[in-house]
């Protein structure tokens, strides 16, 4: 039993994504999804029970191998150098903010380097685009909500709350979007 709980938690660690119950009794070899679901409860627990910086979270019938939301700002400090500079991050938070949204009037609030930011969003499949018009229609990709340890549902709510809120000030509207983007935690 040792070796299936090992395979599991091999597979949800290389795949990086949810993962259903079929997906992963097929990709860890293991033929019986009712052995899978009793060892994802187990590797559940454990996870809990440990002093780890991991644990395994569930987004409806769907498993991933996660950070724990404490240790978040470790990565995210590193993936946002390494991938994503602050410009980008801002267009990308305006973009799920208005979720769809039209290109041009996310050029319109960003200026002619959203281009660039649009282009490099689509590269790394966080955004995706069809034709609308004369521009684009962009929206959020499920790789978006998946990297960003997002639940969609979760994504809504802090958008209508923050849309409940005072109108802000036009300087203070990018801002206010960027900011519902999980932001590294910074220790003092």
């Amino acid at each position: 039993m040792e070796d299936i709980h090992k395979k599991i938690e091999a597979v949800l660690f290389t795949t990086g994504r949810f993962l259903t119950m079929d997906e992963i009794a097929q990709l860890s070899g293991i033929a019986s999804p009712g052995v899978v679901r009793g060892v994802i409860k187990e590797l559940i627990d454990a996870y809990a029970l440990r002093d780890s910086a991991l644990e395994i979270i569930q987004q409806g019938e769907a498993f991933k191998l996660n950070l724990r939301k404490e240790y978040l700002y470790v990565t995210t400090k590193l993936l946002s150098d390494a991938e994503l500079d602050k410009p980008t991050q801002e267009t990308l938070a305006l973009i799920a903010y208005k979720n769809p949204a039209l290109q041009a009037e996310i050029v319109h609030m960003r200026g002619s380097t959203a281009y660039d930011h649009i282009k490099k969003l689509k590269e790394l499949e966080f955004v995706a685009s069809e034709k609308s018009g004369r521009t684009f229609l962009l929206k959020t990709t499920p790789k978006f909500y998946e990297y960003f340890d997002i639940i969609d549902a979760q994504l809504k709510q802090k958008f209508e709350q923050a849309s409940q809120s005072p109108a802000p000030s036009p300087a203070s509207e990018e801002q206010q979007t960027f900011s519902l983007l999980p932001q590294p935690e910074h220790e003092n």
